[in-house]
């Protein structure tokens, strides 16, 4: 069963990975709490496959430059 749960989180973070992506390569970090737990976003991260920019009026998460 934990089998099932890691693939949930997996898929929803490829979900995450693909918005950004149709977004155009960033998005608006308040727009995601809600929708995306901080665990899935806090995944993308240690991954090093997004980053988070301070545009001094916000956080963008936005697709890392690497990737």
């Amino acid at each position: 069963m934990p089998k099932t749960i890691d693939n949930t989180f997996e898929r929803r973070a490829n979900h995450l990975l693909r918005l950004i992506r149709l977004c155009g390569g960033c998005v608006p970090l308040h727009r995601l709490q809600f929708q995306f737990s901080d665990s899935v976003i806090q995944t993308l991260l240690d991954k090093e496959l997004v980053q988070v920019q301070n545009t001094g009026q916000g956080f963008l998460l936005e697709i890392a430059e690497d990737f």
